[in-house]
């Protein structure tokens, strides 16, 4: 019998380590709950298209109730601020959950689009402005999905740029979809003073959400509770029982062990691990949250002012019909590469694939300025620009979150994810009132910006080429 122990005990480090090998495989490959999976990323379409379809009509609306161009740039970005700001509260009652965010965008979501829509019946045009806001608010759910897509809890780690990926073509196809059905529902009219070429997007994205909000409550599962709290919950009764009944000597490890376990949150671990950080790891933050910014500032300024260079420039004389079929051609011919990028994803480096996009969007950039200055500029011209620009920065946007959640502990998964979320938001804001102003700043001085903005994330990217290597998929 004690020669079997001891074969058991030689035995049992090898299995386990072959087990505990076999676990770490699985680990890295898991994936969230299909359902709830293919739930978010609707999400994030809807959101996508909530955002721009009111891109190719914005500035007529505004126009026709007494605003300019820029305001309706701040229309178009002022969404973005107010998801930021609703964050805070968000973030401090989510419990790292996902499903109570879910119905405050949902809600949120219908509450904007019909405030948005009830302007024009109101003929009062701050009413666009207060719909956006309560919109933005629901915009909050940009940062959950992407949470929700790297959650270390969910999702392993050579599954969380594929996931990214996913996220990104949902994007584009709201950048698609959004402006190009703003521009029919423009063209058709719907001469009424309650549903219109204005108005019409707004209600139909509140039905449209009305009828998702109550797929989420049927079929969204949300992640399991975190151990730690159901312990933290269940463990203070046991422990009062368990001290009365043992002997006086036990008493001062029960007391131990019941103050250890409040006082050992997430907070310590998260102040020791700060303390670990490199300052080469600071500087792979700073180096995410300004190409997250970077990213979304140039694609919201030529969202936001495609439509107003189109109707502006004497070759093109665009209305919103024409400027929206315009910005969802260049994002859908950016659908073939995008599903390449997918798949590139599980085989290539995050850093690789982030100099690919900048580069691929810095050229549009470049040949953008060139044309301009030439006065080389007609619809071909410039539809190569936008795809190069779409294109590129979209890939680029792939790998901001992801790359984090895979060089830093777990436990920033959260933290990550809001810093990301609110560079995008800040770029969105910037971009799009940028975009706004681009005609009366001068179109050269527009893209010379962006170009600057690119070479100084480029400085960024090569100083820090050798610490942004992480694992693929």
């Amino acid at each position: 019998m004690t020669d079997l122990k001891l074969l058991l005990n030689q035995i049992n480090p090898f299995s386990s380590r072959r087990e505990t090998s076999d676990d770490h495989n699985e680990e890295e490959f898991k994936l969230p709950n299909m359902t709830s999976l293919v739930i978010m990323l609707v999400m994030n379409l809807l959101l996508q298209i909530s955002f721009f379809i009111v891109i190719s009509s914005s500035s007529k609306y505004t126009e026709y109730l007494g605003g300019n161009a820029t305001f309706s740039g701040i229309i178009i970005g002022i969404p973005t601020a107010f998801a930021g700001l609703s964050l805070i509260p968000l973030t401090k009652y989510d419990k790292g959950m996902y499903k109570m965010p879910f119905h405050v965008s949902c809600c949120f979501s219908i509450l904007g689009h019909v405030a948005y829509a009830l302007a024009f019946r109101a003929d009062f045009l701050y009413l666009i402005l207060i719909g956006r806001c309560l919109t933005g608010v629901a915009f909050s759910m940009f940062m959950y999905c992407k949470r929700y897509c790297t959650d270390p809890r969910i999702v392993g780690i050579r599954r969380r740029t594929t996931l990214a990926s996913w996220m990104v073509i949902c994007q584009a196809m709201g950048m698609s979809f959004g402006p190009f059905l703003g521009g029919v529902l423009y063209k058709v009219g719907f001469s009424n003073s309650i549903f219109n070429g204005y108005t019409s997007p707004g209600w139909i994205m509140a039905g449209i959400y009305a009828g998702f909000w109550v797929l989420v409550t049927k079929y969204f599962e949300d992640i399991p509770q975190p151990p730690t709290i159901m312990e933290l919950q269940s463990a203070s009764p046991i422990v009062s029982l368990e001290v009365k009944s043992e002997d006086i000597e036990a008493s001062p490890d029960y007391s131990s062990a019941s103050t250890a376990r409040p006082a050992s949150p997430i907070d310590e671990s998260f102040r020791a691990q700060l303390s670990l950080i490199t300052w080469f790891q600071w500087g792979v933050i700073a180096c995410m949250c300004w190409f997250s910014m970077l990213c979304f500032f140039i694609l919201g300024s030529w969202e936001a002012n495609l439509p107003v260079f189109g109707a502006a420039a004497d070759n093109f004389h665009w209305s919103p019909f024409a400027a929206g079929n315009f910005i969802a051609l260049g994002a859908t011919a950016c659908f073939p590469f995008l599903l390449l990028n997918l798949l590139a994803a599980r085989h290539i480096q995050d850093r690789k694939l982030l100099a690919f996009g900048t580069t691929v969007g810095l050229a549009g950039l470049i040949i953008f300025l060139s044309i301009l200055r030439t006065g080389k500029v007609n619809y071909g011209s410039l539809f190569a620009c936008w795809w190069t620009v779409a294109l590129g920065f979209n890939i680029a946007t792939t790998v901001t979150l992801s790359l984090l959640s895979k060089q830093l502990p777990p436990e920033w998964n959260g933290p990550t994810s809001i810093v990301i979320q609110c560079s995008n938001y800040t770029g969105r804001v910037a971009g799009a009132i940028w975009g706004g102003s681009g005609v009366s700043v001068g179109m050269s001085n527009f893209v010379g910006l962006e170009i600057a903005m690119v070479g100084i994330g480029a400085l960024f990217f090569t100083a820090l080429w050798r610490d942004l290597k992480t694992k693929t998929g």
